[in-house]
């Protein structure tokens, strides 16, 4: 047996495997012995590995950076593992990237399972876990801002960058290009299966880092794909499918309208038999669609037909998911969003258009965009081949049947020929397919671009500070290595110079002589000013203005909470189709005032042009913001955005379903969910405990209860990232939360509970009164148990009270009785105020400080 077989006998996962490299220091660093670990754990997984993964292993082990552009499917995961794999045996720091934190957060799951909790690490700006491991999973800005920040002793060793077409994607591929321009000590792996040339990319490398770079490119699919354009309707097309044995079928549309209108056209079609629409319905058992889309998602999953898109709730979207891989979806109707990081085993990719709107025109896509969604066709160990099917345009499928139709019929020569759309669309026949079937993805466009955030960044850098020239000649040297040509770098030159020369007029910035005789010869050197730089904050520009703001609202003021929450309502981006349901019901309102006042059409259009949807305190939000930006110029790249979707709930005190029936956003509920998340984890993260009074607290334990009653993923999410769970055995990264560790914020939690039991109970919605509460097994309230407890209360009173005076704190009683158990009281405020009701419930957080779901135990109902 050889010194290699000796290492690698015995355990059976690849930590164990890793653990057996760093036993022995003499063998861990040899390519050899890794590569052996890696191949005998991957054998004891059941895989192979093809050709393109071997080549792609051996490169790196060999010290040399990849580009590996293999298709869909083809395992680039695995060369990753690799390359994490002998980072950790040789004591180098890896980092792996995505684009979406929903991929970095699955990728940190797996590589805790791969390597142990203990090794890896997470960030995404969201949330920041073990920082300092070994393996780090981050999003790709994050990595941009530590290239940034320390540059060339940025604790970097090897980076994977997944999804590394992202590199010319307009907002955000400036991200993808700072790693390769600012560290040169590190070790690139770049990963896409749709990469187009990348020459400038490879020499860029080779020019900063003295490696070599190796190409890794393959055509071969697992699954091979077969190509067919259609002329017939799509009715038709999808039963021509469905009759060959070519489901599950993902039809693709660019808007969620069009994918929710397919969805509705399929349910006249008989996708399933009576057991598979049983077995969905058994699948589906126990779910809760209790939002106001949810009765028309269930419809469509009952038939075998699956919606998914982002406008989604994330629960929908699982869901549809988890159908999807058990294979009891015959169709789904979606969007693009197919392309990246969607878990949707399908072996038909549908087309029904070949154009887009990409935010500026209707164009026809890209090749990179076609053959990331038609990639996704063909399952691995399921499929001998996968599908990519084009609709031609509807009225040349029109057209062609009325020709055939006249041409049956010699009396009717002429007829009508139906015309293409006026708007959102760009022809295309068979030809535009065939092209885009052929041609390689467009070569990766470099998005570099000079902002004030990159220079602060660079002048902040420790490796600059005392260096001549400071960051500033650092960005001088990123501008000369960028992937751009020799007019664009003059360009870039050109603006760096003016935004510092900016920065240095406003005071943010100064040159500091240098000592020749102690620092490098003298010269001058780029500093922050030294009284900017406690409040300086490199992530979080606007954040810095959201503590500004907040320090001038009185918190004596009777509105300081809703106030607080406007701030932070101003950094987030606009949900879209909520603020035009307001601005819709604005206009629709102001519409009819005027009409009853008597104006006149011509000045009830102009009163009209004025309407917008609802921006509380936007006078201050502004004033505020000028004056800040003047003292912080760097800000003037970013946008604040006065708006009122949270604050109107709250002051409301809206349930989520009343809020998406109000303003008609059913199939926009997961756009709606979504924005109340982000506001919720600026509130809890951002706004200073000192600004949290109890009614800022109750505003947050307002958005968790309405969390728990509508869909948890997103939250659950969240404190997975910031609290992981640790497989059984394995220390924690982190330390156990204790939600009573802080009064103030616990008891508000408790409060929100039971205000949405009390509007639950006003409302006479005894199923949401059974999910908003924590389960008793052994003494259970169903919804039956709810409504029993309460008949005699409604036989006593006409009404339970749900206004603001019912809410007062004074109504809900937080008791200690125990150590880590609490008694909970709430009085039920009756029409006659006689007050005589109330709900009994505890709390009880032994074995668990920080429990997923509800707190409170109900125990009681009565006088």
């Amino acid at each position: 047996m050889t010194a290699v077989d000796n290492i690698v006998a015995g355990p059976r996962t690849l930590r164990e495997f890793a653990a057996r490299l760093i036993e022995q220091p003499d063998k861990s660093t040899s390519s050899d012995a890794i590569l052996e670990c890696f191949l005998d754990w991957v054998t004891e997984t059941g895989l192979e590995l093809y050709p393109a993964q071997e080549e792609a292993i051996l490169e790196i082990l060999a010290g040399k950076h990849v580009v590996l552009n293999t298709p869909t499917g083809s395992g680039k995961s695995l060369v990753a593992t690799a390359m994490h794999l002998a980072a950790v045996a040789r004591r180098r720091r890896s980092v792996y990237t995505s684009p979406i934190k929903a991929l970095v957060s699955e990728k940190f799951f797996a590589l805790c399972r791969e390597f142990g909790p203990d090794r890896v690490g997470m960030m995404t700006g969201d949330a920041s876990v073990n920082r300092d491991a070994p393996i780090l999973c981050c999003t790709a800005e994050i990595l941009a801002n530590m290239a940034l920040r320390d540059g060339r002793m940025a604790p970097v060793d090897d980076a994977v960058l997944d999804e590394f077409h992202y590199y010319g994607d307009r907002d955000r591929g400036m991200a993808w290009q700072i790693p390769l321009l600012a560290l040169p000590y590190t070790t690139f792996l770049l990963m896409s299966a749709t990469l187009g040339d990348t020459t400038r990319v490879e020499d860029g490398l080779r020019r900063l880092t003295k490696q070599e770079v190796a190409v890794v490119r393959s055509a071969t699919r697992p699954v091979p794909l077969d190509f067919e354009y259609r002329e017939t309707p799509l009715h038709e097309t999808i039963g021509y499918l469905l009759d060959r044995g070519r489901a599950p079928i993902y039809i693709v549309s660019f808007t969620q309208r069009e994918a929710a209108e397919e969805a509705q056209n399929l349910m006249s079609t008989n996708l399933c038999s009576r057991e598979e629409k049983a077995a969905i319905a058994e699948a589906m058992a126990g779910f809760r669609f209790d939002t106001p889309y949810g009765k028309e998602i269930q419809g469509y999953l009952k038939h075998g037909v699956g919606v998914h898109h982002a406008g989604l709730l994330p629960k929908y979207r699982l869901l549809v998911e988890k159908l999807a891989q058990q294979g009891k979806l015959r169709v789904i109707c979606g969007t693009d969003t197919l392309g990246v990081g969607v878990n949707i085993p399908i072996r038909t990719v549908l087309f029904t258009k070949l154009c887009k709107y990409d935010g500026e025109q209707t164009r026809i896509l890209g090749a990179r965009d076609f053959k990331q969604i038609a990639g996704r066709a063909g399952r691995k160990g399921f499929d001998d081949h996968g599908y990519v099917v084009c609709q031609a345009p509807e009225h040349v499928i029109e057209n062609k049947k009325l020709e055939a139709k006249a041409a049956a019929d010699p009396k009717k020569k002429k007829f009508v020929r139906r015309q293409p759309p006026e708007k959102g669309y760009v022809p295309w026949d068979r030809s535009t397919f065939e092209k885009l079937i052929e041609r390689d993805p467009e070569p990766l466009q470099s998005r570099f671009v000079v902002s004030f955030g990159m220079i602060l960044s660079l002048i902040q850098s420790p490796a600059n500070i005392n260096a001549w020239g400071g960051g500033y000649r650092r960005l001088v040297e990123l501008i000369a290595a960028a992937h751009d040509e020799a007019r664009a770098k003059t360009r870039h030159r050109r603006e760096a110079a003016t935004l510092f020369r900016a920065l240095r007029k406003a005071g943010i910035v100064k040159l500091v002589p240098l000592d020749a005789r102690k620092e490098g010869g003298g010269g001058r050197a780029v500093r922050l000013d030294e009284h900017l730089q406690k409040d300086f904050s490199l992530h979080h520009t606007l954040s810095l203005y959201l503590l500004d703001a907040i320090g001038r609202v009185p918190q004596d003021s009777p509105t300081y909470a809703f106030d607080v929450v406007s701030l932070v309502e101003s950094l987030l981006e606009n949900p879209q189709v909520v603020l035009q349901a307001q601005e819709h019901r604005a206009r629709s309102e102001k519409i009819a005032e005027l009409k009853a006042a008597g104006v006149e059409y011509e000045e009830r259009m102009a009163e009209l042009e004025k309407v917008s949807y609802p921006k509380p305190l936007a006078d201050f939000i502004y004033d505020t913001f000028n004056e800040f930006s003047a003292l912080h110029p760097w800000v003037g790249q970013e946008n604040i955005r006065p708006k009122s979707v949270v604050r109107d709930m709250v002051e409301r005190y809206v349930a989520f379903n009343d809020y998406v029936k109000e303003y008609g956003l059913q199939r926009s509920e997961g756009v709606l969910l979504r924005y109340l998340m982000q506001a919720y984890k600026l509130l809890v993260q951002t706004v200073p405990d000192a600004a949290k009074t109890d009614e800022v607290h109750d505003v947050i334990g307002y958005l968790r209860a309405m969390f728990e009653h509508v869909d948890t993923s997103l939250l659950q999410e969240w404190e997975r990232m910031l609290h992981p769970p640790v497989p059984e055995g394995e220390a924690a990264p982190v330390g156990p939360r204790d939600l009573s560790a802080d009064p103030k914020a616990f008891a508000a939690r408790v409060r929100a509970e039971m205000h949405a039991l009390v509007r639950a109970l006003a409302e006479r919605d005894w199923e949401d009164a059974a999910v908003g509460t924590r389960a008793d097994p052994e003494d259970p309230w169903t919804p039956e148990r709810f409504a029993q407890a309460m008949a005699e209360y409604y036989a006593e009173y006409p009404t339970l009270r749900f206004d603001h005076g019912a809410r007062f704190p004074k109504y809900t009683r937080i008791e200690a009785v125990a150590d880590q158990r609490w008694r909970v009281t709430q009085v039920l405020v009756d029409p006659e105020e006689d007050n005589l009701w109330h709900i009994e419930g505890e709390v009880d957080l032994r074995g668990d400080g920080f429990p997923e779901g509800p707190l409170v135990t109900i125990r009681a109902i009565g006088v």
